[in-house]
């Protein structure tokens, strides 16, 4: 902790960051590390969220580490106990003592003369500028955007009464019991909310423009239950992850190849769980096909409880003001709330914010193609962990961390010091993220690309993905391996 100089510096100290930090510890034993969390706290998301219901909205024995089981009865975990997972996670290893907390990354500079990257960090507790340096940047701090979550320009908001919240910041003195609340917003955050709060709530009702698609999934997994009293804690665990990633792959594949089928079975499921003539097609029957945007799972169908024991309400219409007491609505339906929470998305934010610079010239995320979903173009010994968007985050997140120890161990083994990924020689590029989600989308011009094929292409396929990060070629036409003064390997001007 005293060194100026790691051999890797790790940003993030979330799910993703001390993921990286273990696979490093274990595959790369002779290497130093760092870890820069910008927060006091080891967590990142699930430390950062603290709204009623928090919880995964995929299972724990993929969002959980390949390494470490997941063995909680629950499936579809809470907040608290993921975050404690990671905190274990990094108390077990040994990673908490690497990591330097309230350091927040502004900028990173590569110097090829010298193959290293200098990172400025600031001190958010002491107001200090710190300089380190390291010969690999590894950035694990997702693409949120921490200190602030999107909120749209309401009418005459100015005039309500009422208490107005963010669940990204969620005020620990707020007393919702007996309350009549309205959340707008229909995605994973809302579903979430709405059973949650309506437990304790006078009245609940979810105000949403369009519906999502929704399902109910078991909080248990009955299958691990029974092969854990069966089989060993880690072979359970794999079997159990393995079936669940061939499950998520088969739901995805048959949602791109079949849409339509897939839309009615969702339509039959939600209509089972929901009373007699409601009106499904209004509230639960989105306008896109299943997987353009994530689906909403709820635990043991408590949304669906909710709404049918009357403790929530769902309502699809547009907002035509905020009143004193409340929200009127386009159709002139006013709904009366003592809080509004505003469930209405996320701000994304490429590398936390900070700023990159190659042999000092700015570099433009947008004008950057990923390669393999991990590492940009023209910015040598970087790697970036985004994880999927039709499965659990961490899937991902295992395969870049064991990539990037793979690529370490070549370096060394080969006497060479730098990799640069190249752009691919054709146009036809699209976002790095493919999902047609409302935070995608206000985003999405300054995000790095991706390209026609593979090595630039990302396919949301982990089994496929496997294959290419565990066992396929490091050396291959997306990348340059080079040594110390080598002057940084042109590669295309991608075209958008």
């Amino acid at each position: 902790m005293a060194s100026d100089h790691v051999d890797v510096l790790i940003v993030g100290a979330g799910l993703s960051g001390v993921g990286a930090a273990v696979h490093l510890q274990r595959e790369c034993p002779g290497k130093t590390y760092a870890v820069l969390e910008a927060r006091g706290a080891i967590g990142g998301t699930w430390d950062l969220f603290r709204y009623p219901g928090i919880r995964s909205d995929s299972d724990m024995y993929t969002l959980g580490y390949s390494f470490k089981p997941w063995t909680n009865p629950k499936a579809i975990a809470d907040g608290d106990a993921i975050r404690e997972y990671v905190r274990e996670t990094a108390r077990e290893y040994g990673v908490e003592e690497h990591i330097r907390f309230h350091h927040r990354v502004v900028r990173a500079e590569w110097d090829s003369a010298t193959a290293r990257w200098t990172v400025h960090a600031h001190r958010d507790d002491t107001g200090e500028d710190i300089v380190l340096t390291c010969a690999f940047l590894f950035t694990c701090s997702g693409y949120y955007r921490y200190d602030e979550g999107y909120t749209p320009e309401f009418p005459g908001v100015q005039r309500y009464a009422g208490r107005l919240v963010h669940p990204q910041h969620w005020p620990e003195d707020l007393d919702y019991a007996g309350k009549r609340v309205v959340v707008i917003g229909s995605g994973a955050t809302a579903v979430t909310l709405v059973p949650a709060m309506a437990e304790r709530a006078g009245h609940v009702t979810m105000l949403q423009r369009s519906p999502t698609y929704v399902i109910s999934l078991p909080s248990r997994d009955a299958i691990a239950d029974a092969l854990r009293r069966r089989l060993p804690a880690k072979a359970a665990y794999a079997v159990v992850r393995w079936k669940n990633v061939a499950l998520g792959v088969a739901n995805f594949q048959l949602s791109r190849r079949a849409p339509g089928l897939v839309k009615k079975f969702l339509r039959r499921a939600a209509k089972g769980q929901l009373p007699v003539g409601y009106d499904l097609d209004r509230h639960f029957s989105p306008r896109y096909n299943p997987w353009d945007q994530r689906l909403c799972v709820v635990p043991d169908g408590d949304l669906f409880r909710a709404v049918s024991e009357g403790r929530a309400a769902v309502v699809t219409d547009t907002i035509d003001t905020f009143t004193e007491h409340g929200i009127r609505l386009t159709s002139g339906t006013e709904l009366p709330a003592d809080i509004v929470v505003t469930a209405t998305g996320l701000n994304l934010l490429a590398l936390g914010g900070m700023t990159v610079a190659v042999d000092g010239a700015e570099v433009d995320l947008a004008s950057t193609v990923a390669y393999k979903g991990m590492m940009l173009s023209g910015v040598p010994n970087f790697a970036m962990t985004i994880g999927y968007t039709n499965a659990s985050w961490t899937l991902k997140a295992d395969l870049v961390a064991t990539y990037v120890c793979r690529l370490l161990r070549h370096l060394d083994a080969t006497g060479q010091q730098v990799v640069t990924p190249l752009a691919p020689d054709t146009g036809d590029l699209e976002p790095i993220i493919d999902l047609k989600s409302g935070y995608v989308l206000r985003a999405v011009h300054q995000l790095p690309k991706q390209g026609p094929k593979s090595p630039w292409r990302l396919r949301q396929n982990y089994p496929r993905d496997v294959l290419m990060m565990r066992h396929g070629r490091l050396a291959d036409e997306g990348v340059r391996f080079s040594r110390a003064g080598a002057p940084v390997p042109e590669s295309p001007a991608p075209v958008a």
